[in-house]
């Protein structure tokens, strides 16, 4: 079995790597602008559609307004970007929102950060593999009732490779960033142009009717039409996911590091602006339609559609349109759209790990997380975002539109409180600075961070408001089991580490009174003899042997050997009127340790080691039993004595043939 499945792990993940190729190469801002801005470009394959989604709600009149929410986005993203910017020259080393926090908020607000980022890479994985199979299904139709196989089966396929840790060149990874940059930038302009002389036509869905749903008959006047713009809007602000992901980087920029990463972050905020703002554009001028139900809501000839329609992405209905007479430029613009989004995806794959192992080593996840794998990667880590986002995707049957809705408040909410942190960063500095102009510069920092506070302050508390009925409270809860259990785990680590502390080092030299064996055994045969030599060897104080009569002629064949062996050790035979095993030999040991508190108990178990996987099965079950109870007990040491055996049917014993319980279990 061990062979075997080392065996299988090489051939998954590959050889091991050593600890000295854990560095890595830095990247200039060519390489970094698309490997770092993955994640929020790929935005732009849904934030559209979740925009378009919601105001079409109130019936098509309200989809008028749908470039107006793209501009408030862009706004806020724009602040944002400035916002972190500031965050990028005062703590170049990487920490992101989570140090940022911890640092001037104190512990709580960083442990809050932390949650709302490991959900926050969780649903990133999940949202945008969901999407990119979305599009797979418009280029491939006959894929789309498969949709939640193929895209459990792709977040399977990032964590393999991730567990390879295959650490691939910036310029590699920037292939597929510019490629998208290059489809969407092109698809714009074509638009552009066809639209400014004329010849653009409408998308198929055009021809179709918007029913609005019960309640919003009346379009957009009045709260409900407030309600629902200001929903639109916290919808469409999961264009700014991954904006955080630069901010978590900067090491790997190149030398200025905070001025490069700066730059990057500039030209994030404005690339993906655009395109999201062309994409808007486009869509209403070639009267796009997308809707929750499309079986419903869209009508041609004032009847539904029905359950037949199927409804494409926003993007891949542009693309169609703009590339009517040129079916390859549609694919292009779909696949450079599905593969950025596997990419973003596969940015949570190097965020998760990499935070989830800083909060190991403070003591809030388990240690095993901060351990790096055979191939240098946090392997505990991928298989944890693997096996969450996976649980997310075939809950929601990868249904981007369900999806979202727990996506925007755990964004927010760390850009809330890094830009708090912020504020605070820049007020503690101001206090001790005293060259007038770089307080000046201070100020000027804290202003923008101060901004960006409110601003992304009334986006959460939008989101919470216009969301929460809508699974917003899923995230909420998500927040508070992962606070709450990140906190049992640092009491937890802090109280081991309590008892482990040696208060008095001289006391704890000083060896026991006695030192009291214990071998248990069920038959006279080599394990057992072998137990007892390497029991006999360590010469405790006092040594016996120890049977339990579960059957009393297999018992009376144990005394019968153990005196003609003449072995110079008692053997004492506990009663077991219910043929218990494990029961007797506990309260028998802790019987001995009750009786001499300052002696040492040690129970030594002679145990079969097998050579093949599946025999494992059938030995040394009790022995795990045992060991279990023993272990709880204080003041006993337990001892096993393995006999390894190349076959077990060739083992024979003096004693007999064994009992339905092997007789190195006890």
């Amino acid at each position: 079995m061990p062979g075997f499945a080392e065996g299988f792990k090489r051939v998954l993940v590959g050889r091991p790597m050593r600890t000295d190729r854990l560095a890595t190469a830095t990247l200039p801002k060519r390489f970094a602008l698309p490997v770092f801005s993955a994640d929020a470009w790929s935005s732009v394959a849904y934030a559209p559609d979740e925009i378009l989604l919601t105001l079409s709600l109130a019936g098509l009149a309200a989809l008028t307004v749908s470039p107006w929410v793209g501009v408030a986005v862009a706004v806020v993203m724009m602040t944002v970007v400035a916002s972190y910017r500031q965050t990028v020259r005062a703590y170049p080393s990487g920490g992101g929102d989570y140090e940022v926090a911890t640092e001037n908020l104190g512990p709580r607000a960083g442990l809050t950060v932390a949650s709302a980022l490991l959900v926050d890479y969780a649903l990133t994985v999940a949202v945008s593999i969901s999407s990119a199979v979305q599009y797979l299904a418009a280029t491939v139709p006959a894929t789309a009732p498969h949709i939640t196989g193929i895209a459990v089966g792709i977040v399977a396929f990032l964590a393999l490779i991730n567990l390879r840790g295959v650490r691939e060149s910036g310029r590699t990874l920037a292939v597929p960033g510019y490629l998208f940059m290059g489809a969407i930038g092109l698809l714009a302009f074509v638009g552009f142009v066809r639209e400014a002389n004329g010849t653009l036509e409408p998308a198929p869905s055009a021809s179709l009717e918007v029913a609005p749903v019960p309640g919003f008959e009346q379009g957009l006047v009045g709260a409900a039409g407030v309600f629902l713009v200001l929903r639109a809007f916290s919808s469409g602000s999961a264009a700014l996911t991954g904006v955080e992901a630069i901010n978590n980087g900067v090491p790997a920029f190149k030398k200025p590091r905070s001025k490069n990463a700066a730059a990057t972050l500039l030209l994030l905020g404005l690339i993906g602006s655009a395109m999201l703002l062309s994409m808007l554009h486009l869509a209403r001028a070639t009267d796009v339609r997308f809707v929750q139900d499309p079986a419903t809501q869209l009508l041609r000839d004032g009847e539904p559609v029905g359950e037949a329609y199927r409804q494409d992405p926003v993007v891949g209905q542009i693309a169609a349109t703009v590339f009517d007479g040129a079916p390859v430029l549609f694919v292009l613009v779909t696949v450079a759209t599905g593969i950025v989004l596997v990419l973003a995806a596969n940015t949570a794959f190097n965020g998760f790990p990499s935070l989830g192992s800083v909060l190991a080593r403070d003591g809030f996840l388990p240690r095993q997380l901060h351990t790096r794998g055979d191939r240098l990667a946090y392997s505990n880590g991928i298989i944890a975002l693997a096996l969450a986002a996976g649980f997310l995707v075939f809950v929601f049957d990868a249904q981007v539109t369900l999806l979202i809705q727990l996506y925007i408040v755990g964004v927010f909410t760390s850009f809330t409180l890094s830009q708090l942190g912020m504020v605070r960063h820049w007020t503690s500095r101001l206090r001790v600075e005293s060259r007038p102009g770089t307080r000046a510069t201070m100020r000027r920092s804290r202003l923008l961070n101060a901004f960006g506070c409110a601003l992304t302050a009334s986006v959460l508390i939008i989101v919470l408001v216009t969301k929460f009925t809508h699974g917003a409270w899923i995230t909420l809860g998500l927040l508070a089991l992962l606070y709450l259990a990140m906190t049992s785990v640092r009491r937890h680590y802090d109280r081991v580490s309590r008892e482990l502390v040696v208060p008095d080092l001289h006391a704890a030299k000083a060896l026991p009174a006695r030192v009291h064996g214990i071998v248990l055994l069920s038959r006279l045969h080599q394990p057992s003899m072998r137990a007892l030599a390497y029991a006999r060897a360590t010469r405790p104080s006092t040594l016996e042997a120890v049977t339990v009569d579960v059957d009393p002629e297999d018992t009376d064949r144990l005394r019968r050997a153990w005196e003609e062996a003449e072995i110079p050790v008692p053997l004492t035979v506990l009663d077991s009127p219910f043929r218990e095993v494990t029961r007797p030999v506990v309260d028998y040991v802790r019987s001995v340790r009750r009786a001499s508190p300052r002696d040492l108990v040690v129970v030594f178990l002679p145990e079969y080691v097998v050579s093949r996987w599946w025999e494992q099965l059938l030995h040394n079950q009790s022995a795990l039993r045992l060991k279990g109870r023993l272990l709880f007990t204080p003041g006993v040491v337990l001892a096993s004595v393995p006999y390894q055996l190349d076959h077990v049917d060739d083992v024979g014993s003096p004693a007999g043939p064994p009992r339905d319980e092997n007789e190195s279990d006890r």
